[in-house]
């Protein structure tokens, strides 16, 4: 649970990789749209890799509740958007990148945001701020303030630990964190060394503690042959960085209670 001065009622419905509903008051988001079952490959030739998912989503587009908008951290990688989940962001407000707004034109309800900007939009009849920052999204308005700051949600993306991140903690108080986790790895061109392009349990934890944030809910770990981090490493370096006791893990198509 987190701080009591938060406002708003959160539950969170993984669906699987970095998808979730995230609804907040009633009204929902959807993050990183991908639907496709799994055995599907995407071939990425320019590093010389095929993408294959091992596990199906939890829900199908039939599945879904109404959708009022949808946080996309990046289009171009299909394990945060493929082409099942491109068919809901015609007719939907969707944030994203300024690079991801370009690419997904005409769509007039697409929002690309700079670092660190911050726009409103009224949604489901309820009033939002959303800022980006590199590699996240906070949605957050009227969810009451701790120490002077407003209190936020943040979703990471796809993103590494990096030290301008921590930013956040002068802007906002995080009280619930999603992290796109599982260390994924990708080479550097064909037969290149292995980069790591996301965060594990290590630098997930670090940004954690230096943000301050209330609760954790990790996600992105599980179902790709890239990700080299699953939930028992997960633990294992939560435990070892003293915030277990802070983490919310979500059973993939079940509703969860946030705040």
């Amino acid at each position: 649970m987190t701080s009591s001065s938060f406002n708003s009622k959160i539950e969170i419905t993984h669906i699987g990789t970095a998808t979730a509903i995230l609804s907040i008051d009633g009204i929902n988001f959807l993050t990183d749209p991908f639907f496709s079952p799994a055995g599907n490959t995407w071939p990425h030739e320019e590093r010389g890799v095929t993408l294959e998912n091992t596990e199906s989503p939890a829900m199908t587009l039939a599945d879904l509740p109404v959708i009022d908008a949808i946080l996309l951290s990046h289009e171009d990688h299909p394990d945060n958007l493929d082409e099942l989940g491109r068919r809901l962001l015609d007719g939907r407000r969707v944030f994203t990148t300024q690079d991801g707004a370009k690419n997904l034109r005409p769509r007039p309800a697409v929002h690309g945001l700079r670092p660190w900007e911050t726009i409103q939009s009224t949604i489901g009849g309820k009033a939002f701020s959303i800022t980006g920052v590199p590699c996240v999204h906070v949605p957050g308005d009227d969810f009451g303030e701790t120490d002077g700051r407003p209190n936020a949600i943040y979703f990471s993306g796809d993103t590494v630990y990096f030290e301008e991140l921590v930013r956040m903690k002068d802007m906002f108080h995080i009280s619930v964190a999603l992290y796109n986790l599982g260390a994924a790895k990708s080479p550097v061109g064909p037969g290149g060394s292995m980069l790591q392009i996301t965060m594990g349990g290590e630098q997930g934890a670090r940004l954690f503690k230096e943000t301050g944030a209330d609760v954790l809910v990790p996600m992105h770990y599980m179902s790709w042959k890239h990700f080299t981090q699953f939930e028992e490493g997960l633990k294992k370096q939560f435990e070892e960085a003293g915030v277990l006791n802070k983490v919310c893990w979500l059973e993939p198509g079940v509703a969860k209670r946030i705040v």
